[in-house]
């Protein structure tokens, strides 16, 4: 007989317990992140070494333009070394700079990668980005009624510089997503969720200042 329980309760919800660690220990200092190693003692009485990135968090953004059922979304492509790709992405960035608010962070992003400001956000999707080996926590808005922005002096630099940018329709970007030709996690996070809010009338869309537990600046 299977272990397995024929139904989950609902509604489900991940669980924020950070479970107890005994030691820990930073074993390399990269320029962005570190790598640390972690012995950690379970509830369970189990006792765990991990190692893992350690993150700042991060936001995303997906910028939205166009009439109802015909709305199309802002990518950008940018080089991404460690999977030797130029992949398809939505503008995004760390939560590097002490006590900026996510949204405001977010538009700083919009307005760095692609030179648009908007006036309507919400959000889209919380993700835990590869939760077994990194501890981003990262919060992807929906940025419509989009516009030029005012010049911010922001000089883009390494993969950031030169990078194309385009607009394309919400269904060729899930399409793009559902063949195999988009592979970006975050991206690919993003506009499902931004296809499905519009399936249910944009109504579920969360508050763009609604709170962010899981991110540690929200603890």
């Amino acid at each position: 007989m299977s272990s397995v329980d024929d139904r989950l309760g609902e509604p489900i919800a991940d669980r924020l317990d950070p479970q107890t660690v005994t030691s820990s220990t930073t074993v390399y200092e990269g320029r962005v992140w570190d790598v640390v190693s972690e012995d950690v003692r379970l509830d369970s009485g189990a006792q765990v070494t991990r190692d893992f990135v350690r993150h700042t968090g991060a936001v995303a953004v997906v910028p939205m333009r166009g009439d109802a059922r015909a709305e199309e979304v802002l990518m950008i492509q940018q080089y991404r070394h460690p999977v030797g790709a130029f992949d398809w992405e939505v503008p995004a960035g760390l939560l590097d700079k002490p006590g900026e608010d996510p949204r405001d962070a977010a538009a700083r992003e919009l307005r760095e990668e692609v030179d648009l400001d908007a006036t309507t956000w919400h959000v889209l999707v919380d993700l835990f980005t590869s939760p077994g080996a990194l501890s981003e926590n990262l919060r992807v808005f929906l940025a419509r009624d989009v516009h030029p922005a005012v010049a911010h002096g922001f000089v883009r630099e390494g993969e950031e510089a030169g990078m194309p940018t385009g607009w394309i329709s919400l269904d060729d970007a899930v399409d793009a997503v559902l063949s195999g030709r988009v592979h970006n996690g975050i991206a690919v996070s993003g506009i499902l969720a931004a296809h499905v809010g519009r399936q249910r009338d944009w109504q579920t869309l969360r508050a763009a200042d609604t709170p962010w537990p899981e991110h540690p600046a929200y603890r």
